[in-house]
């Protein structure tokens, strides 16, 4: 287990050595975790409460990552962001990044753009047809990139063509059921021809013609309860008898010469409403012919909100929005008229876009596979071929990449047939194969850190070398970081870092230290002989790094 380690890494090319099982890989790990893979609760120290790890990633102007970031809610400063994660004992697991938690995958999205890992289990990636055509693509350069961004919308808005037509002539019957549909509603509400807040209106209208006697008669004994009719004593005869007596005692007292003002009021008012109630009493309307072409035609509107409502508003709503659908369904016909003739445009355009995409993967093909080869001979390859077939047939249907499907083809030995590369490579052969492909890409990469996690398993010797030499050459280009047991591999290195373990009986711990000039000298040393004292090892170490200094 590592206590505690920090690794400062700097441009160039960087090794990690160390014993097998001094835990060489568990820096990788580490970095797997900041990539957003799945959380392991053994990865806790036993008797730690919590596992962390950090990194400072130093981030390019315009990239992708800073927008995911910042939408998170982390903040990137002076262009480096700082990922985390942090494991529990108890198998919780926590992902910052920019100072913020966010999902282990948000992780993943960011480091992608910024990080690429090649593990034992990495190269098979390169065995996926889809990682075949996306290298080739890669190589291809800024021709094929602007090929690719002129197919891409034509393309496409085709397959929204396609779609619509298909789905246009597919519903065709349910379209007609709905336009009957449509139509009836229509054709129902027309008819009625509602108004807006007409419902509440009639049925003020109903309910006062429904009790026009009643509230005649009501009116009418009012009127003649204020004005006086007969042997009915009015009110209005009180009230003027009650202002006359104020008035006989006015002059001697402020405040009753106030109550007598009001009661001269009151008596005006008694006057305007029983008028007013003589009228309304004449005025009410005995009309049951009206009541019932009222009640005919509430029963109309409730109709409509039994079947488009509940509201004559959503009544008046609904039908807006059908005459809507209506008119779009109506035009299907124009509509299909017009797709096809956009569709009878575009299938030989995006054919033309598609053959201009194809030519340029096939020269570039020719190209990447020689290049390739040129580099895995220098791996002590010197008969393997790799050729990166292109092929599209006559009957093809564009897809979102073209029409053509690419495939990596693999011969070890001279003699032997060209096989595909999942069926004709090794695990060594691939490790270098990914290698050559690397170094041939490397001036046409967007990530600017390359982690290699010993990809030079299963070979040695000058071999051994050659993959130093390109890893250091690939480090012109992005920074490289190589977990690595081989001391050929290691020699080309900017920077070395050692694994140690140490064990006190209780428990074992590693750590991680950057070696200087003579260090290095002693570990080359020990990876060579297995005794970093022995001074033929070291002579051998020290030509090495002459080696690779020239």
């Amino acid at each position: 287990m590592i206590d505690s380690a920090e690794l400062e890494l700097s441009a160039g090319f960087t090794v990690i050595t160390g014993e097998t099982g001094a835990g060489k890989t568990m820096v990788v790990t580490a970095l797997g975790l900041l990539r957003g893979d799945r959380a392991d609760l053994g990865l806790v120290r036993q008797g730690a409460d919590q596992a962390r790890v950090e990194a400072s990633i130093g981030v390019p102007a315009g990239a992708a990552a800073v927008a995911a970031v910042e939408e998170a809610g982390g903040r990137i400063d002076d262009d480096v962001v700082i990922l985390g994660r942090v494991l529990s004992a108890q198998g919780r697991s926590r992902a910052l990044a920019g100072g913020a938690t966010v999902p282990a995958a948000l992780l993943a999205e960011v480091t992608d753009e910024l990080v690429a890992v090649h593990g034992q289990s990495d190269q098979h990636r390169l065995l996926r047809s889809t990682e075949q055509r996306s290298a080739l693509d890669r190589f291809a350069g800024a021709e094929f990139t602007a090929a690719a961004e002129a197919y891409e919308p034509v393309y496409r808005r085709w397959r929204i063509v396609e779609r619509t037509l298909n789905e246009l002539r597919t519903h065709a019957q349910e379209r007609a059921r709905e336009l009957d549909v449509l139509r009836y509603g229509l054709d129902e509400i027309e008819q009625v021809a509602p108004e807006p807040r007409e419902d509440e209106t009639l049925k003020a209208d109903e309910s006062r013609l429904a009790h026009s006697e009643s509230l005649a008669r009501a009116a009418d004994q009012a009127q003649r309860a204020l004005a006086g009719d007969g042997d009915v004593q009015a009110a209005r005869t009180k009230i003027a008898e009650a202002s006359t007596a104020l008035r006989e005692s006015a002059g001697h007292d402020p405040a009753l010469d106030a109550l007598g003002e009001r009661v001269h009021e009151l008596g005006i008012l008694l006057d305007e409403v029983a008028t007013e109630l003589a009228a309304y009493s004449g005025g009410v309307e005995l009309d049951p012919e009206r009541l019932s072409t009222i009640q005919e035609r509430r029963a109309a509107l409730s109709g409509l909100q039994r079947k488009y409502g509940p509201t004559l508003d959503d009544v008046m709503a609904w039908a807006e929005k059908s005459a809507a659908r209506l008119n779009e369904l109506s035009h299907d016909d124009a509509s299909i008229e017009e797709l096809e003739a956009e569709q009878a445009q575009l299938v030989p355009e995006t054919m033309r876009l598609a053959k201009v995409m194809s030519d340029l993967r096939t020269e570039a093909a020719q190209r990447l596979s020689g290049l390739v080869d040129t580099e895995i001979a220098q791996l002590s390859m010197p008969s393997a071929r790799l050729v990166v077939q292109v092929t599209s047939a006559e009957d093809a249907v564009p897809g979102a990449h073209g029409i053509d499907e690419v495939e990596f083809q693999f011969a070890a030995n001279s003699g032997t047939g060209l096989r595909p590369l999942h069926k004709g490579a090794s695990g060594g052969e691939l490790s270098r194969l990914m290698l050559a492909l690397e170094v041939v890409l490397a001036d046409r990469t967007t990530v600017p850190t390359l982690v290699f996690d010993e990809v030079d398993a299963g070979i040695g010797g000058k071999a051994a070398v050659e993959v130093g030499r390109r890893l250091a050459k690939l480090s012109e280009h992005a920074q490289v970081i190589a977990v690595t047991h081989l001391p050929q591999v290691a020699a080309f290195a900017h920077h070395h870092f050692v694994v140690t373990k140490d064990d006190d009986g209780t428990i074992t711990s590693s750590s991680v230290v950057e070696l200087g000039e003579d260090n290095r000298v002693d570990e080359l040393a020990r990876m060579l002989a297995g005794q970093e004292d022995s001074a033929a090892a070291q002579a051998h170490a020290r030509e090495l790094l002459e080696l690779a200094r020239a």
